[in-house]
């Protein structure tokens, strides 16, 4: 017995030799990696020459919209945020959406406006839209009761689409939230301010980052909102339409963090962005800078808005909020296709206010060219001949109202022909004159017969104005069942 009890102490001894210099090791190898990782000034001043003057440390860190590390970051924070969530009412399918629309609600001392915000998204929607799109709620409120009885509400009212996957509500337990105490206090935010923003930071990453795998798209919605009729359709125009250019976000709201669409696939970054400058500002001002992160410098907002704030209460302490989207319009189905096309004009360009502005539906975008002379044209050359049915074209501005095309003709054209100035059409008909600046001719394809491969601007005179042409808009003619 007493051999095993020395034998034991010798082991422990042994244990306890071996184990510090196994310690010893780590540390130094950890306090080596840190300087040579973190204190590249100090590896700096080691390659110069002696005598020379050692530069001051780094400034600190600057601000988001600057932080280049922040930007390393980011691109590194490709990954999922592991979260284990409750699962209130209804379950993910296995089949992918065209568009997941996300809100995350919580309880307000003033009114509540979730139940009518998910009746509009369902009642804008056509049958077969409903069965392209997934709608995600996040009860980011702790209230468990609160929560209950919204949840009975919502199930009771909306049964049948939680039942076909295309409602899910979801909580992210309250562990997984970051400390809210000792926060920041920019801007010079109240305490109670800063709080609630960035807690609403993190309820939308946590949102975010559940969303990212369920469809192609998607677009952030606030819980106080109304549809237009057949939004979804209007999006994927616009989708289809910016096809081959780069963007990060496109906005079908001027409010808030309303209407806000990204592909899917940016979700976990934007995610990951929004949970490391939780506490910096509110979530609508961090969008800003994800997109300019993401290389997007200019604002992509399309006309009209597709959706509008109805809340009359904020969710913040009850404040009265009467924001209005004077952009918005009920009945968004009168959105121009304007098929892929490629554009050139003969008339002389001002600065970037290129020909492809006015064929976009980007608000405030346009073209702006010199005094145009007679013979000058603007042309559209589709990638594809189309069948057109509506064709209708605004010059001049309400800032510039003398910038109009006084004289000119709309034609169309087919027969595609190489030229000094690009590709063109070979026979042309006219469809119309330009009046006040505008024309527009319905039944296109009824009146030509043939499927148009050109839209051309000609002017026939000249004029000592320049020229702003504001929306160039084009509607496709539905297929005639057989």
């Amino acid at each position: 017995m007493r051999r095993v009890v020395k034998a034991v102490d010798k082991m422990r001894c042994f244990r306890k030799r071996s184990t510090l210099p196994i310690l010893a090791f780590l540390l130094t190898f950890l306090l080596f990696f840190n300087l040579y990782m973190d204190d590249e000034y100090v590896l700096e001043a080691e390659r110069r020459p002696q005598g020379e003057t050692l530069p001051p440390p780094p400034p600190p860190p600057a601000p988001p919209d600057r932080d280049a590390p922040g930007l390393r970051d980011l691109a590194n924070s490709s990954g999922s945020i592991n979260v284990t969530y409750r699962y209130l009412a209804g379950l993910p399918l296995a089949r992918r959406k065209f568009l997941t629309i996300g809100l995350s609600s919580v309880r307000r001392k003033k009114g509540n406006y979730l139940v009518e915000t998910i009746r509009s998204i369902f009642d804008r929607s056509s049958n077969a839209e409903l069965k392209q799109i997934v709608v995600v709620v996040h009860l980011a409120d702790f209230d468990p009761a609160w929560c209950e009885r919204l949840v009975q509400e919502i199930t009771r009212r909306f049964s049948h689409h939680i039942v076909a996957g295309r409602l899910l509500l979801i909580q992210a337990p309250q562990e997984y939230y970051p400390s809210l105490d000792g926060l920041k206090r920019n801007f010079n935010d109240p305490e109670d301010r800063v709080r609630f923003r960035s807690k609403q930071n993190v309820d939308y990453a946590f949102l975010l980052n559940f969303c990212a795998n369920l469809s192609d798209f998607y677009v952030m919605l606030e819980d106080d909102v109304r549809c237009s009729r057949n939004f979804l359709t209007s999006l994927k125009k616009v989708i289809t339409s910016r096809e081959g250019s780069y963007w990060v976000t496109l906005e079908f709201s001027k409010l808030g963090y309303i209407g806000k669409l990204y592909r899917s696939r940016d979700l976990p970054r934007l995610a990951h962005f929004l949970l490391m400058f939780y506490q910096e500002m509110p979530c609508d001002w961090l969008l800003v800078h994800f997109r300019a992160l993401l290389a997007q410098k200019d604002v992509i907002r399309f006309k009209p808005s597709l959706f509008q704030h109805v809340g009359y209460y904020s969710s913040y302490n009850g404040a009265e909020n009467k924001l209005k989207d004077d952009d918005f319009e009920e009945d968004s189905v009168d959105i121009p296709d304007n098929p892929p096309a490629s554009l050139h004009t003969s008339i002389s360009v001002f600065e970037s206010y290129d020909v492809a502005r006015a064929y976009s539906s980007v608000a405030d975008e346009y073209f702006w060219g010199k005094p145009p002379v007679t013979g000058d044209f603007f042309v559209i050359v589709f990638n594809e001949s189309t069948k057109i049915s509506r064709i209708k074209i605004v010059t001049g501005s309400d800032d510039r109202q003398n910038d109009v095309l006084r004289h000119g003709a709309l034609e169309v054209g087919r027969r595609l022909a190489a030229s000094k100035r690009g590709q063109q059409c070979t026979s042309y008909i006219t469809l119309g004159e330009f009046k006040d600046g505008r024309v527009e001719v319905h039944d296109v394809h009824r009146r030509v017969g043939f499927d148009v491969q050109c839209v051309r601007i000609v002017v026939t005179a000249s004029q000592q104005e320049w020229l702003i042409v504001r929306t160039i808009s084009l509607w496709t003619a539905q297929p005639t069942a057989p």
